[in-house]
């Protein structure tokens, strides 16, 4: 076994002075390197030296001070079985910090488009983080079987011991791989991209996140609304968002002593208040529907050609100005809810029901009273 007490004095000197030059050439050298990139950046603006700034900025101490550690102690001299057991640790050290590094490569590749696509193409920033965690879970995969595989490990047999595994793990965790498959439904599908603007059953907000296995929506009101992406695709979703144009109906009515005349006028008034001449808007009709409790129903079809909601309720508000406007012109009044009561004179026959209380052959109201 090794032991440091059986090495001379003059051994680990020379260990601990090339531990601590490697250590202090590392430190300076990132600390160098990283002030000259960030002033290249600043100065010339160049993106790409973002990469590297992130690799060293991933460069972490205990790498640092494990190599520093490693390259002293290669100095000794070591039997077969210490050289071997060396090499391990060298391999674990050095693909644990490449894969860091890759993994750092990826979020800063991953963070640059999302932010750059969050406008131009929502549809391919949704589901960016997928990308970014399938290929974070690729990376350290393969790390991990490249130093099982340096470590002697029979790398087919623990892959299908793994496979097995993979079906007990897969039964246990039912809900979160299902949660996870929605994700990648999600993301090929596109039901729903960030920005979108969507109603699922009673809740309503602007989809601001899409993850492996939830989906955050930001309401009217404010607050964030979480589903998981299983039971959102459960429901039916409405994406307000890709609608083209806006199917609009309103009714009003007016009152039934409305001369014949100016009841005939009122639908072709309607349809030129409601004009694309006037307005961003595409007529449809305008019928006497029917007779209302309170008055003559009529009923106004129109589309909004753009599916902004600001914009319709700016045109709904033109379009109502303009027709009280014109019916007041016309002299023509809205109708509102009333009730008129006809009290007919003479006498009134008795009820059955009265009848049965108060045994009489006829009598009148003034008699029952």
């Amino acid at each position: 076994m090794f032991a440091i007490s059986n090495i001379p004095p003059y051994d680990l000197a020379v260990a601990a002075t090339v531990s601590a030059t490697v250590l202090t050439i590392i430190v300076f050298a990132k600390a160098y390197l990283s002030r000259r990139l960030g002033r290249m950046t600043a100065e010339n603006r160049l993106q790409i030296l973002n990469y590297p700034q992130q690799l060293l900025r991933a460069t972490r101490l205990p790498f640092i001070v494990a190599v520093a550690l490693l390259a002293g102690i290669s100095q000794f001299d070591f039997t077969p079985r210490q050289e071997k057991w060396l090499g391990y640790a060298w391999t674990l050290i050095l693909m644990t910090q490449i894969a860091m590094w890759g993994e750092r490569i990826i979020s800063v590749a991953v963070q640059r488009s999302f932010e750059r696509q969050r406008t131009t193409n929502p549809g391919a920033a949704t589901h960016l983080m997928l990308g970014g965690l399938i290929g974070r879970i690729v990376l350290w995969s393969i790390a991990i079987l490249i130093i099982l595989d340096n470590f002697g490990f029979n790398i087919s047999t623990l892959m299908a011991s793994l496979g097995i595994g993979g079906i007990a793990v897969a039964l246990a965790a039912q809900n979160i791989l299902g949660d996870l498959f929605s994700s990648v439904s999600i993301a090929l599908d596109k039901p729903f991209v960030l920005g979108d603007f969507i109603v699922v059953g009673d809740y309503v907000g602007t989809v601001e996140y899409v993850g492996m296995k939830s989906t955050r929506l930001r309401s009217l009101g404010g607050e964030q609304i979480i589903f998981s992406n299983t039971e959102l695709l459960k429901n039916r979703i409405r994406n307000y968002k890709r609608m083209q144009e806006r199917r609009v109906l309103f009714e009003f009515s007016i009152v039934y002593e409305t001369p014949i005349a100016k009841v005939e006028a009122t639908a072709a008034r309607i349809q030129e208040i409601i004009s694309p001449e006037r307005l961003e808007v595409r007529f449809d009709r305008a019928h006497l529907k029917g007779l209302g409790d309170s008055g003559l129903v009529f009923e106004v079809v129109y589309y909004v050609l753009d599916p902004d909601y600001n914009k319709y309720m700016d045109i709904q508000q033109a379009i109502n100005l303009a027709l009280l406007r014109d019916l007041e012109e016309r002299g023509v009044a809205l109708a509102y809810p009333t009730q008129t009561l006809h009290v007919a004179s003479g006498e009134l026959v008795a009820a059955p029901v009265a009848r049965a209380l108060r045994p009489v052959p006829s009598a009148t109201a003034g008699q029952l009273l």
